[in-house]
């Protein structure tokens, strides 16, 4: 009896992922709301308080399974890759807080085309990230397995394209912008979008590694 309350409800970690993952999504929609409207200041306001929001439930949630793990006896996947998994999944919202705070901190004035580029592709990349997430609690199934993988490779193809972004809208800031003090605003807002999209293939190649050795 004792061994018995000592199983972890099944599929509990991944219903935990899964609602992490939500957040993720919630936090890149509302910071790509904050960007499309940041000439409105009351709607600016109102989506960087949405992705202080889903930041702080998705932080709630990671708590939740670290602590599930110090009382679960028998895991469903490797405790470690539910430990790598979980924090990488909450790098991604603290990075997306991170950007929203960083643009009211330096008083960024305007958004330019290539934030908005890279906010699309976080976008997609954190909308890749769900999907590959969902899957994980029925990968014994091939199909859904070889579907990870597949959502996997796209997150990496999203991410390439935001170091081609990123790597054009730096050569553009040095070359066409005269204020040091715009340049050095922009940079760090272009640094930690691509980042975000870094962190999203972080996450891609832990779920590669839970997939091909778990199905």
């Amino acid at each position: 009896m004792l061994f018995a309350k000592l199983m972890p409800r099944d599929g509990s970690f991944f219903e935990l992922f899964n609602q992490h993952a939500d957040r993720i999504v919630e936090a890149a929609r509302a910071f790509s709301l904050l960007v499309e409207h940041y000439n409105d200041l009351t709607l600016r306001e109102q989506h960087n308080r949405d992705v202080d929001s889903a930041e702080r439930a998705a932080d709630r949630i990671t708590h939740e399974v670290n602590r599930a793990l110090h009382r679960t006896f028998i895991t469903p996947i490797d405790r470690e890759q539910i430990h790598n998994l979980i924090n990488t999944l909450d790098d991604v919202a603290d990075l997306l807080q991170d950007s929203a705070e960083t643009m009211a901190l330096y008083d960024v004035r305007h958004m330019t085309d290539e934030i908005a580029r890279l906010t699309d592709l976080s976008v997609k990349c954190c909308e890749r990230v769900k999907d590959a997430v969902n899957m994980l609690g029925n990968i014994a199934d091939p199909k859904t397995a070889e579907a990870a993988l597949k959502t996997c490779e796209e997150i990496d193809r999203l991410e390439s394209d935001a170091d081609r972004v990123m790597r054009n809208a730096m050569s553009k800031l040095f070359r066409e912008e005269p204020d040091v003090r715009e340049v050095i605003k922009l940079k760090a807002i272009y640094e930690l979008l691509e980042t975000v999209t870094d962190k999203c293939e972080d996450v891609a190649n832990q779920i590669e590694g839970i997939v091909l050795e778990n199905s």
